[in-house]
């Protein structure tokens, strides 16, 4: 069988609202985090190769997750995240998640409702978050304000990009309950611009997009790490900042995105603001509870 990373589809403009490994993190913690982050870019790339056909995307995904698991030595990425983790004494479950999410992006191509939505943010989103925390020692305390935040990243994701994945993939995250409520069809998503029934519902979608990022807020107070608290910080306020872009713009007309001033500013904002809270030592922002899959 050929390799994985063969298949590569070189999507070279990636949408990422997850940054991996940035240069906040310590040095010591970078290899692991960018031999995980290989290993999911690789999978996500076989789930959204073009060509594919999907059974064959379903085993290069089964064979993955064989290699992690120590059966086989075929595909660098995983052979080289199973030796990272081994090194480390930790347990691949993160990244087994993540499979479960790529399987559901070859089979599952339309969401019932926003709770079918988060659903596959516990797999595609969510392990993320506690994996990064695991690297570091955190607690499985932060893994609810974690799981907030990375849910509430994917769905940014899935708004910015609902029209790319529909005419590349015919793949839609907007839950169906959701366009009806506005009087959207999934059809729309092949426009140029929305209509305003489309914006409504994209919109409507943000606006309770943002609900769940709030949840997220106390995060970088609950993390011990300061260097990881800090890029948590960072990686809010780009949440912050997109998501009020989406409850106004159009995904369908215009790239909803953050420019590099607006990377920059927004950076600094959150390093500043996260340095600060450590220096006077402010508590957590209290946060209504949140209870995802463990």
């Amino acid at each position: 069988m050929t390799s994985a990373s063969e298949l590569r589809s070189g999507k070279g403009d990636r949408d990422e609202n997850f940054p991996v490994a940035s240069w906040i993190i310590h040095p010591r913690h970078r290899a692991l985090i960018l031999a995980y982050y290989n290993f999911v870019r690789t999978a996500d790339d076989i789930a959204d190769h073009a060509t594919l056909p999907p059974d064959e995307k379903l085993a290069y995904l089964d064979l993955l997750e064989a290699e992690l698991l120590g059966k086989g030595d075929t595909q660098a990425e995983a052979v080289t995240l199973r030796r990272a983790l081994a090194e480390r004494g930790m347990a691949p479950r993160h990244a087994l998640d993540v499979l479960i999410a790529f399987r559901m992006d070859v089979t599952k191509l339309r969401y019932e409702n926003w709770d079918e939505v988060i659903h596959y943010c516990r797999y595609s989103a969510m392990p993320v978050g506690r994996f990064m925390l695991d690297v570091h020692g955190e607690s499985t305390s932060t893994w609810a304000a974690s799981d907030a935040l990375c849910a509430a990243l994917q769905i940014n994701n899935h708004l910015q990009d609902c029209g790319k994945d529909f005419r590349e993939l015919n793949r839609v995250y907007l839950p169906r309950d959701a366009l009806a409520a506005s009087g959207a069809s999934v059809e729309q998503l092949g426009l140029t611009q929305s209509p305003p029934a489309m914006l409504a519902c994209l919109q409507a979608l943000a606006v309770r997009n943002e609900a769940l990022l709030n949840e997220s807020k106390s995060l970088s107070a609950e993390v011990r790490d300061f260097r990881l608290g800090v890029d948590i910080s960072v990686i809010q306020a780009y949440a912050d900042r997109i998501v009020r872009l989406l409850k106004v713009r159009d995904p369908l007309r215009e790239r909803v995105h953050l420019n590099k001033l607006e990377l920059l500013t927004f950076s600094l904002a959150g390093m500043i603001g996260e340095v600060g809270r450590r220096a006077i030592g402010r508590k957590a922002i209290s946060r209504p509870g949140t209870a995802h899959d463990a």
